[in-house]
């Protein structure tokens, strides 16, 4: 096949590398010219995608893979257009659909009969068959079921295992009818074929889940889960330390039986995925209590980690305080909604003088992001924000000068802090 992937971003970078691996024809579509032309040289345009390198250098340079900013030349020339361009959402949760709809007009100019297209950005339910089949229907002249196929089909994946996931979980379409749904998992069965070097088959094929509503749902609901669950988990944790209660025992112990999974507490929520996706089912769905409740409890879990460090060490006006880790997660170079930058601001709101540091990043790339970066200052505290795994070894005498940990993600060791005049906190501890 000859396949169109619109946004060459974290997620659909990768997507074209896979469908090119499987041996269709692929050509990528960005409107940023510096991300084409690496592509074209074969070069990963950012870093942290296991297997990118070598699989889009393997891509290119076999001639299966090439990129242009030119979408509706490379539409044209398609037998199926994938989309993975991103959707924005404001603070009260409206979404911005102008990155989309700029998209879809240029998808629409290049359309012609027979092409499948498939949308891939996490959406409003109802979108893409109240917005995009007229959108697409009004550029081309052609009838949306008629003359060319239209679904839905969520990304499952995470950012930094792109290629693992998509073996790893099955592959959910939603058609705007019959037909355009046949199309879609007659597409993803082809696409996501793997060879025998793979060791992780990918279950249960691909999900034909009835209608595009149906599949918009779906991704809205398990990210929105997860959400909803971490957010009791905090409550959890909150209230065991109200009475001294190792939140991290009990979790255990309710987790020992198959029908509890309580998630981890921890200082936040970050990524594209879990903060944004359930304020766009809200905006759907204004009346989801639940949700709206746990959105608002994980927010406030930045400014409980400071309260934790105030209560031990006491007026933070002029008080120099580290927090270790700009990412949002551990091991991924990307501060989308991070968790570091409430930390900050609160601390900066009361007074203490901070800094921020992160082993994938330099001081340089840290203040890019209007983080202040630490070089090397004595520091009376700190704050683990991201679960990096360098942390896990962090000892007092790592940090010379620190008084008081806040570990928000527990990932460092209780034995290796238990050294008198140090104190080591955890949410739920």
């Amino acid at each position: 096949m000859r396949i169109c992937v619109v946004a060459l971003g974290k997620i659909g970078l990768p997507l074209a590398v896979q469908f090119a691996d499987a041996g269709h024809t692929v050509v990528g579509a960005d409107i940023d010219a510096r991300v084409v032309d690496l592509v074209n040289a074969g070069t990963e345009p950012f870093p942290g995608e296991h297997q990118l390198a070598e699989k889009l250098a393997a891509a290119v340079g076999d001639g299966r893979l090439r990129a242009t900013t030119d979408t509706a030349a490379a539409v044209a020339e398609s037998d199926a257009v994938v989309l993975v361009v991103p959707l924005f959402v404001d603070a009260e949760g409206i979404p911005d659909f102008g990155w989309m709809d700029s998209a879809t007009r240029e998808v629409a100019r290049g359309l012609k009969p027979g092409t499948l297209v498939s949308y891939e950005t996490t959406l409003p339910v109802g979108t893409t068959r109240d917005r995009w089949a007229p959108m697409l229907a009004e550029g081309s002249g052609l009838t949306p079921g008629e003359d060319f196929h239209l679904v839905f089909s969520p990304e499952r994946v995470l950012t930094g295992r792109v290629f693992a996931d998509l073996r790893r979980y099955p592959k959910l379409v939603g058609g705007i009818d019959a037909a355009s749904a046949e199309a879609g998992v007659r597409f993803y069965e082809q696409v996501l074929t793997f060879d025998d070097r793979d060791d992780l088959p990918r279950p249960n094929g691909v999900w034909d889940l009835g209608t595009a509503e149906a599949a918009e749902l779906a991704k809205l609901a398990e990210t929105t889960y997860r959400d909803v669950n971490i957010g009791l988990a905090n409550q959890f944790a909150r209230f065991a330390d109200s009475r001294g209660i190792d939140i991290e025992l009990v979790i255990d112990a309710c987790n020992s039986q198959p029908y509890s999974h309580i998630h981890r507490p921890g200082i936040a929520v970050g990524g594209h995925c879990i903060p944004i996706y359930p304020r766009i089912y809200l905006w759907n769905d204004p009346q989801a209590t639940v949700v709206r409740a746990a959105r608002e409890a994980n927010a406030l879990m930045p400014t409980y980690a400071v309260d934790l460090l105030a209560a031990a060490q006491g007026d933070l006006s002029g008080t120099a305080v580290l927090v270790l880790g700009a990412a949002y997660r551990g091991g991924v170079k990307e501060t989308a909604f991070s968790g570091v930058f409430p930390t900050v601001a609160e601390l900066q709101r009361r007074g203490a003088t901070v800094y921020v540091s992160d082993p994938m990043y330099t001081p340089e790339e840290l203040e890019a992001h209007d983080l202040p970066a630490h070089r090397g200052e004595e520091v009376a505290a700190a704050v683990i924000q991201a679960d990096h795994a360098a942390y896990a070894s962090l000892t007092p005498a790592d940090l010379p000068g620190v008084r008081v940990l806040v570990d928000g993600r527990r990932v460092t060791d209780a034995a290796a802090w238990d050294v008198d005049g140090v104190r080591r906190l955890v949410i739920g501890g």
